[in-house]
């Protein structure tokens, strides 16, 4: 009984200890906010995009993270084309270096 209890606790250690191959990794400094897109590829071979937004907050670093799963790939990536169509040129978006202190970096939205 023993036998089989160790054997049973190696595969959850083995599990736990498996961590997605990164493939392809981005970082994006954008004022107080910081994100990442890293390109994930997991044990089956499937690819994940995974963003995260990184912004430090009373001194703790808060993180949200979305997945994005292979198969949907073409659909998410096609919603972010149409989406930088309608938004237009990206000049009009872009921060000068003494933009910082006067751009509004927390969002106006309510998720």
């Amino acid at each position: 009984m023993g036998e089989k209890m160790f054997f049973t606790l190696r595969i959850q250690n083995n599990k736990r200890m498996y961590e997605d191959k990164t493939l392809f990794s981005e970082k994006v400094p954008a004022g107080k906010r910081t994100y990442f897109f890293d390109l994930k590829e997991n044990q089956q071979g499937s690819k994940v995009l995974k963003i995260t937004e990184s912004r430090k907050n009373e001194g703790e670093f808060i993180r949200h993270s979305v997945l994005i799963f292979q198969e949907d790939f073409a659909k998410i990536f096609d919603a972010l084309e149409k989406i930088k169509a309608e938004i237009g040129p990206m000049e009009r978006y872009e921060r000068k270096p003494n933009d910082e202190k006067n751009f509004n970096t927390d969002s106006d939205f309510n998720y």
